[in-house]
């Protein structure tokens, strides 16, 4: 149909809507349970019209008014939701791991970047034990000794060594994603020389046929850290890619909307490294037996299995209710090029909501 068509068939629909949220707005304690009920069908009916107008008709102004209408109604029917607690909770439970998701090619990247520095280090102090010495800045080549490994723990006050760990994670993760303002470059550097200094570890701990303890001393710990680690080396491989190719936006657009997506992506990682912190603080250093230190690092590596599965899950049935809820959406999108309905898309592309 075209746009004229397609107004006059729904402008009741539409009118009726902005007449209930003025309604909603103004006078919220008039509002009845019927009220409610009615205010969300004719969102979901919206939705369904902005989706087909932002298929069929980018361009026209109907499109403008629709989405205004809809964010209004959006707004209306979860300003409750969205309070701060509410806010934190559904970004942990489904848009963090949903941007993760996302960008899953970079973080691997970040792996990849990393397993490619590890091998080089552990190479390097395998072949000679003396490039040690080369490879690892001085305070760590000088002071490491694998034969007292776990010497002094127990004079450690835990809670200070645990907060001091945190904050220095921290730390590496806001520089590893700040440093894709390089185009990526001092990101890169970043994840290999980590990598290069795990595995020169490994192999001067392997000379010393000390590897299984090594390995218990790091993985507890470690496995959260890392993923922590490789998530915001992502999130700066991501912000230097864009900043090399910014599709068909605008350089300073993409630039700005980037930073923002892969900020919040940086902000989930903070509560990883407050465990891994805690871990490395009160575990890692303990007098548990090293098949004890294995065994929680092996549930650590579950536990965050469970977590992005639990959230992918969950993100696959939200979509696939709506569509149940209101099929227009599927019809609307019938002969588009997209492969995914477009409201999704615009959902998806607008998850994460300001915290």
């Amino acid at each position: 149909m075209n746009v004229q068509h397609f107004i006059q068939q729904y402008k009741k629909v539409w009118s009726e809507l902005d007449e209930l949220l003025i309604q909603f707005e103004r006078k919220k304690r008039t509002v009845e349970a019927t009220d409610i009920d009615r205010l969300s069908h004719l969102y979901k009916t919206a939705s369904a019209h902005l989706a087909y107008a932002q298929t069929y008709y980018p361009n026209d102004e109907v499109k403008i008014v629709l989405n205004q209408l809809v964010s209004r109604a959006h707004h209306v029917l979860h300003s409750e939701q969205w309070k701060t607690s509410h806010r934190l909770g559904d970004f942990f439970k489904r848009h963090f791991v949903q941007m993760l998701v996302d960008r899953k090619g970079f973080i691997l990247a970040a792996l990849l970047l990393f397993i490619v520095g590890g091998f080089a280090g552990f190479f390097a102090v395998w072949t000679d034990p003396m490039n040690l010495y080369v490879v690892l800045p001085p305070e760590i080549s000088n002071a490491v000794d694998p034969h007292r490994v776990g010497e002094g723990h127990d004079q450690l006050a835990n809670a200070t060594f645990s907060s001091e760990i945190m904050v220095n994670n921290i730390r590496v993760a806001i520089l590893a994603f700040v440093a894709g303002i390089t185009f990526g470059l001092l990101t890169i550097y970043l994840l290999v020389y980590n990598g290069l200094i795990i595995g020169a570890l490994a192999a001067l701990f392997w000379h010393s046929g000390m590897s299984y303890v090594f390995w218990a001393y790091i993985l507890p710990h470690g496995i959260i850290e890392l993923v922590a680690i490789f998530i915001a080396g992502g999130s700066g491989l991501y912000l230097g890619y864009r900043m090399i190719h910014p599709g068909p936006f605008t350089w300073k657009y993409r630039l700005l909307r980037t930073v923002k997506e892969s900020a919040l992506l940086l902000l989930g990682t903070i509560p990883l490294f407050v465990i891994a912190g805690l871990i490395e603080g009160y575990i890692t250093p303990s007098t548990l037996s090293l098949e004890a230190k294995y065994i929680v690092a092996f549930a650590t590596l579950i536990a965050l299995g469970l977590y992005i599965w639990y959230g992918v899950v969950h993100n696959r049935n939200a979509s696939v209710q709506q569509v149940k809820e209101h099929p227009e959406i599927s019809r609307a999108n019938n002969g588009s090029p997209h492969s995914k309905p477009i409201l999704l898309q615009e959902r998806q592309s607008h998850q994460s909501p300001p915290l």
